[in-house]
């Protein structure tokens, strides 16, 4: 763990490490949705507007999410709802809020729906997977006792370390929590894998609409299981933590959406868009 990676020099500004792979999440997502909108005969500028967009709204559904979840818990204040460069954001609820960022910039400036969805969903593992190493660094999503070779210690002061000491699992002057599962670490593997699966799949679908259904329907199965050994989180209700209750209507609503896409006609977008010059062309040799 390592929340402040640097501070720089003369000006005492510090560079949290949970911020910083934020950032790179947020611009590697960015440029590789861009570049496949190019290959899809999208509009790239489109990506860079939509982006500003998905990530105002994201974040603010990520911190309202947590704020909500953890209110009087481990935010007491109303300052502390902005203190977001330390942690202290949900991914479902970075989702939900990137939602409606999303289609409040299609209300603004129509671009073709089901094909974009494709165009992000792989965007969307691979800032998942660079997002969940600032968890790491920061110490936030950590998982459940584990002593198998790769378990990790989080130091004192972390906050794993605080649970425990507030759980009576460790003492006080303990100078490190007990080995734990690194979930963030998981996540990150998780995020990469299905990065590689829905960019190979990109090329051979059959329709608009089924990269982004492959990931809704994917997604929510591992984050289900990866929630099976965190430790930071309660139940909620059912049995299950409020993530894995949002994974099953997620899994669901991609079950509903791939059965909707279906019965529609095999067809892509790229291909329609590339017969359209040389229709043109055909029609004025006449």
């Amino acid at each position: 763990m390592r929340q402040v990676l640097f501070e720089i020099p003369g000006v005492g500004i510090k560079i949290f490490g949970y911020g910083l792979m934020l950032f790179f999440a947020f611009v590697g997502s960015m440029n590789i949705a861009a570049r496949r909108a190019r290959r899809e005969k999208i509009d790239p500028e489109i990506v860079y507007d939509l982006a500003i967009y998905v990530f105002v709204g994201g974040l603010i559904g990520a911190r309202a999410f947590y704020v909500f979840q953890y209110w009087g818990v481990r935010v007491h204040g109303f300052w502390e709802i902005f203190e977001i460069w330390k942690g202290g954001i949900v991914l479902y609820g970075s989702i939900l809020g990137g939602t409606a960022g999303f289609f409040f910039y299609r209300s603004l400036r129509t671009f073709p729906l089901v094909p974009m969805l494709d165009v992000i969903a792989p965007a969307l593992a691979f800032g998942i997977a660079i997002g969940r190493i600032g968890c790491f660094l920061n110490g936030c999503c950590y998982g459940d006792t584990c002593h198998l070779p790769w378990a990790v210690e989080f130091p004192k002061g972390s906050p794993p370390w605080d649970a425990e000491v507030a759980r009576n699992m460790i003492r006080p002057d303990a100078a490190h929590s007990l080995p734990l599962h690194p979930t963030q670490l998981y996540s990150t593997i998780d995020g990469l894998l299905l990065f590689v699966l829905l960019s190979a799949y990109f090329p051979i679908r059959r329709r608009d609409g089924e990269v982004m259904a492959l990931l809704m329907v994917t997604y929510p199965i591992t984050r289900f299981l990866i929630e099976q050994i965190r430790n930071d989180e309660g139940v909620w209700a059912a049995g299950m933590t409020i993530s894995q209750l949002i994974s099953v209507g997620i899994f669901a609503a991609g079950l509903v959406y791939w059965l909707a896409l279906s019965r529609m006609p095999l067809g892509r977008y790229a291909d329609s868009a590339k017969l359209e010059p040389a229709a043109e062309l055909a029609g004025a040799s006449r």
